[in-house]
């Protein structure tokens, strides 16, 4: 480093960079010296100004005063060196003091230690060690500038290693080379720890609360160091204020848990007097609405007010069927997901649940409440069924009337279907319900396995014609008291089957009887609505409420049922043909109309739909021929014709096989991949003559 102070006698320009002018031989010889300590010269131009003197032959004397008045200002130097450096670290320490005043979380105080210790010292790495009263050891706890994961979870006993000595003795110590160092206990773990990190040296100091040691606070270098007395000071001061920071973080968070415990413990007590409050409130409001004779809607109002949450009445075919089983057998409300469910059960009977939603978590109080409320709605719901059987028994002879008397006014039987909800001018669907008897008991056979309730049955092949259903005692026709192969059906299964259908008829506004061992309900059908899907919608209802198969069949739509009476008659005995066909064809327990059975449909059917059955059959390759112009019809009429063969197809169609094999894929994209199949092959060849016919009759040759 240069002087800024050249001697005008000797350089009258600034001297060159890098060099120290000598001084004139009549200055003093300290003035020099004084210059560079002002400037914060380095120790390289104290000595220069000694050796220029001498290479310009300055007196002895003159160089003795130089070298003496050089030593002088080197020890001031070093002086003060050392005092910037102490007011440096204490204004660091002054710092980290502060810094950990006004930290709370012992986390973040432990790693503002770690952080502020690695930077005071100035080494590589710094960590810090806890000691763990249950185990009678310290373990690793922060560390800042480690990369080795196997130091980061080192354990180290009282006694072994730098730091087991520390936290043991609690004091001070230092290595400048670890693995040389034989004062403390070398252990495997530890040395395999230090030796992964790559440190050398190493100072530790204890953390102190009154006489007791908590833990070490650690700076290390991976290199040989000395650590000076001061820094070793410095370290140690910086400990004390941790370990107060370190304590004062404890308190702080034992305070906060404290007032947390005592928090909660309030909040119960507050709950608690809610819930108890809920509860009286919902006993006196169940009590007023059971009084003045309120409904299922009113109870549930009420529950969702006084548990502040949705609740839902849901028939036995809306509830969770799972959570519906397990509430109905322990008797108690259960869980489903984030709701609660609650059975409303009488006599063995479901009726129906209490759902509360968005409750995942239900005090046990309000968990009662909702069971108590439960078991309100099923009084209710009897007293409700008590009122309604008559209305039943009024529904259930408005439609034996239609069945049996078919001179019936039909004014008359407007005015009565009106007293009970029904308009009988609008389109019906009759349907014949039976009850398949008990499981493992059936007498047509087995269900098949792999068409479920309530499922459009695939297109039947064709079978022998079915069976006559079995003949009926004369008291049975009005009594319900059937027959089937295994004998009598069974007098509760009757009546169940009779409330199930009721209740099913007054909710969408329609009839329903005992009739012929089995119920008929008669239900509006509406603009959009599908026989078959209504008969197998009304199977899978009533066999979820009754938990047996039900079969049901479906008629054709009655157009008006009080102007046409006899029209009822007549579909309900499309609608039990149907219906023995499908227990005949060993698919009870399910729904169906004429036209889910093909071209048995035709024969089931009174309206003998010939032009719907060959639309449903045949429609999407006459429609692609009618868009098209394509010919695909009359190539599959030939390809029948031609005993399926398309060798023959093409000679009958006169065109290449290529083309009868595209057209014949083309049809198969149309119909499905299974078209060819015997039954499927069965009905298309039906569809295709009924068509030729059609076409016929409509258009005679040479019209």
């Amino acid at each position: 480093m240069s002087s800024e102070h050249p001697i005008p006698e000797r350089a009258p320009g600034p001297p060159p960079t890098g060099t120290t002018a000598a001084p004139p031989p009549d200055e003093p010889a300290e003035t020099p010296f004084l210059r560079l300590l002002a400037t914060g010269a380095s120790a390289e131009d104290f000595e220069r100004a000694v050796l220029r003197a001498r290479a310009e032959g300055a007196p002895a004397g003159r160089l003795a005063a130089l070298e003496r008045a050089k030593l002088l200002a080197l020890r001031v130097r070093t002086e003060l060196e050392g005092r910037r450096r102490r007011e440096a670290e204490l204004s660091a320490l002054y710092a980290t003091v502060h810094d950990l005043a006004g930290l709370r979380d012992l986390d973040a105080v432990l790693r503002a230690i770690v952080r502020r210790a690695r930077s005071l010292l100035g080494t590589e790495v710094a960590y810090l060690t806890l000691h763990d009263p249950s185990a009678g050891d310290t373990y690793m706890r922060v560390t800042d500038g480690s990369v080795s994961a196997r130091f980061q979870q080192l354990r180290l006993g009282m006694g072994e290693g730098l730091g087991g000595l520390v936290a043991q003795t609690a004091r001070p110590y230092v290595t400048d080379s670890y693995f040389h160092d034989e004062r403390f206990r070398h252990t495997r773990t530890i040395d395999t720890g230090v030796e992964d990190e790559g440190l050398v040296a190493i100072l530790g100091v204890p953390l102190m609360l009154g006489s007791g040691v908590i833990g070490v606070l650690f700076a290390a270098d991976r290199r040989e160091r000395v650590f000076e007395h001061g820094q070793i000071a410095l370290l140690a001061a910086h400990a004390a204020h941790a370990a107060v920071a370190i304590d004062t973080a404890n308190l702080l968070a034992e305070t906060r848990k404290t007032l947390t415990e005592l928090e909660a413990a309030n909040e119960i007590i507050r709950d608690r007097s809610a819930v108890i409050e809920r509860a009286s409130d919902i006993h006196d409001r169940l009590t007023e609405l059971v009084l003045r004779g309120g409904g299922v809607q009113d109870v549930a109002d009420a529950l969702a007010e006084v548990l502040r949450g949705e609740v839902e009445f849901a028939g036995p075919d809306r509830a969770p069927a799972a959570a519906l089983d397990r509430s109905r057998a322990d008797g108690h409300a259960v869980r489903d997901g984030t709701d609660w469910v609650a059975a409303v059960s009488a006599g063995g009977e479901v009726l129906g649940a209490l759902v509360l939603r968005g409750h995942p978590a239900l005090d046990p109080v309000d968990q009662r409440t909702l069971e108590r409320a439960a078991m309100v709605t099923s009084l209710l719901l009897l007293a409700r069924r008590s009122a309604g059987e008559a209305e039943q028994r009024v529904r259930g002879e408005l439609l034996d009337d239609l069945l049996d008397a078919a001179g019936r006014d039909p004014r008359l039987l407007r005015e009565r279907a009106a007293r009970v909800g029904a308009n009988l001018d609008a389109p019906h669907i009759v349907l014949a319900a039976r009850i398949e008897g008990p499981p493992g008991a059936r007498a047509d056979g087995p269900q098949t396995a792999d068409t479920p309730a309530g499922a459009a049955p695939p297109a039947l092949a064709p079978t022998p014609a079915p069976a006559p259903a079995p003949a009926l005692a004369p008291a049975a026709a009005r009594t319900g008291a059937g027959y089937d192969a295994a004998g009598p059906v069974a007098g509760a299964d009757r009546q169940r089957l009779w409330s199930a259908a009721s209740h099913l008829a007054a909710t969408r506004r329609g009839l329903a009887a005992v009739r012929d061992g089995g119920a008929v309900l008669l239900l509006p059908l509406g603009p959009g609505d599908d026989p078959a899907h209504a008969a197998r919608e009304v199977a899978g209802r009533l066999g979820a409420v009754l938990h047996v198969p039900v079969t049901v069949g479906g008629s054709a739509p009655v157009t008006a049922p009080a102007a046409r009476p006899a029209a009822v008659a007549d579909a309900y005995a499309e609608a039990r043909r149907c219906r023995e066909a499908l227990r005949v064809l060993g698919r009870g327990g399910q729904g169906a109309a004429a036209a889910d059975f093909g071209f048995l449909g035709l024969l089931l059917a009174d309206t003998r739909d010939v032009d719907g059955f060959v639309h449903r059959t045949l429609g999407a390759v006459t429609d692609y021929d009618a868009r098209r112009g394509t010919d695909l019809l009359r190539t599959l009429s030939a390809y029948f014709a031609s005993g399926m063969s398309p060798a023959r197809t093409k000679d009958e169609l006169h065109v290449h096989v290529n083309t009868v094999a595209q057209r014949l894929e083309r049809v198969g994209r149309l119909l499905g991949p299974d078209w060819q199949s015997p039954a499927r092959a069965l009905e298309i060849q039906l569809a295709l003559r009924l068509h030729q016919l059609s076409a016929a009759v409509v258009r005679p040759p040479g019209a």
